[in-house]
């Protein structure tokens, strides 16, 4: 299986996990075996500067990645992972190595639209 978490520092398992999605400078790409990690790659965003709706989604399903974790992200891209059948789950904090701990825990499953996103009117679909 493979991870993927917004990062805010380059530090290995020692980074610090980013808390806005689409604006982090790094994503961790961390192997697992069962609840092991097999190896880890830390690479830049190449949409840091900016991207478009469903780029940065596109580039981690590209990653191979199941699962992406990160502090928050918004409801469009939420979408977007689901899509891609991905898992998106929300609420990360800390480290890398505390971040997968709480993952592989199970308490980091779901994914919610951050606030920020939902103030901004990013967080739900606009029915009309």
């Amino acid at each position: 299986m493979r991870i993927a978490i917004s990062l805010q520092t380059n530090n290995g398992l020692d980074s610090m996990v980013a808390q806005h999605f689409g604006r982090c400078p790094y994503f961790a790409l961390v192997d697992m075996e069962g609840n092991e990690v097999q190896e880890i790659n830390v690479i830049d965003n190449p949409f840091y500067t900016g991207h478009q709706v469903g780029q940065i989604p596109q580039f981690i399903h590209a990653q191979q990645a199941n699962v992406m974790l990160s502090g928050g992200m918004g409801g469009r891209a939420i979408q977007f992972f689901e899509q891609l059948g991905v898992q998106a789950a929300t609420g990360a904090s800390g480290t890398v190595r505390a971040t997968l701990e709480t993952y592989l825990g199970g308490e980091l499953s779901e994914a919610a639209p951050c606030a920020e996103s939902v103030a901004h009117g990013h967080g739900h679909d606009h029915e009309h």
